[in-house]
């Protein structure tokens, strides 16, 4: 499979925007979605309860490249965060801490091998983000 870089996962979620249909929900800070109703009866979504975790911007990029990829080394990682060693390591401890992914740690030969996938929670959460933003988005255009 081709790997997808963390540009392209920012597209590719753009893209899942546009097609999937409009869902009016929102994500408490803990990645779970609140109820819909309060939406559905014209309330602005609460911008203070997007998902923390995932609304910083190099733990999105990271989610959302494990996202379009089955699985990526760190240093796939790494080259399309653009990104340091430690500053990667930090915020990839965080969201496996989470249980958004997973890490599993193995050898090529001599070569130490770190390789990342979206954990279910993790989809969930970003999912859930997605559609709280949606929601701000279509309210801000709104009016």
């Amino acid at each position: 499979m081709a790997k997808r870089t963390a540009q392209g996962a920012r597209s590719f979620a753009s893209d899942e925007v546009e097609t999937r249909k409009s869902k009016t929900r929102g994500t408490g800070n803990d990645g779970d979605a609140t109820t819909s109703a309060a939406n559905t009866r014209g309330t602005i979504p609460n911008a203070t309860e997007l998902n923390r975790l995932i609304h910083e911007r190099m733990r999105l990029g990271i989610v959302s490249a494990l996202a379009v990829n089955d699985s990526l080394t760190f240093n796939d990682l790494k080259e399309s965060m653009q990104t340091t060693d430690g500053n990667l390591s930090i915020h990839a401890r965080k969201l496996e801490e989470a249980g958004y992914i997973t890490c599993t740690k193995s050898f090529d030969g001599r070569i130490p091998r770190t390789e990342y996938k979206l954990a279910a929670a993790g989809r969930k959460a970003l999912e859930n983000y997605i559609n709280h933003m949606e929601a701000l988005i279509r309210m801000t255009r709104e009016g």
